[in-house]
């Protein structure tokens, strides 16, 4: 299981998923270019001090994260897009091991051609009158979803 996010605005969400890829041994990509200075410095000044704990890579570009996909096969699977323009609810959906949940950019989602290379769309049903959940949030809550369905969480010890 994978979590991708495409050029992050806010350096405190992309802390805050960083530090729960961290917790959960959950892979992250980061799509770049993100809206902030993306360096150790900058992560910690965000509140991120587990990201040497981290796994994550980072891409240069939308096309970069898939050709690196199609390189490793066995690491990247399906892309799972989490987004307000679904009709499917993430709970309803049957996550496969080797997902990769994809969230878009606070500010703006992701463009028309993401849309249409996601293998799946899926939203989080919420308060019609609510325009969206934090990103962070929503990853967490679908992150959970996918790794309870997979058998994915970390084994107590």
């Amino acid at each position: 299981m994978r979590l991708a996010l495409y050029q992050p605005d806010i350096p405190q969400n992309t802390g805050t998923l960083l530090r729960l890829g961290a917790c959960l041994d959950l892979a992250l990509d980061i799509i770049e270019p993100c809206g902030f200075i993306f360096n150790e410095k900058a992560m910690r000044r965000a509140g991120m001090d587990y990201l040497e704990f981290s796994n994550y890579k980072r891409h240069d570009s939308w096309e970069d994260f898939l050709q690196y996909r199609q390189n490793h096969p066995d690491e990247y699977g399906r892309i799972i897009l989490l987004t307000t323009h679904a009709e499917m609810p993430f709970t309803d959906f049957k996550f496969q091991k080797n997902d990769i949940i994809l969230m878009g950019r606070e500010s703006a989602g992701v463009p028309e051609n993401v849309h249409q290379t996601a293998d799946a769309r899926l939203l989080i049903p919420m308060n019609p009158t609510a325009r969206s959940i934090n990103m962070a949030v929503s990853a967490a809550m679908a992150v959970s979803e996918a790794l309870r369905q997979t058998d994915g969480f970390p084994k107590i010890k």
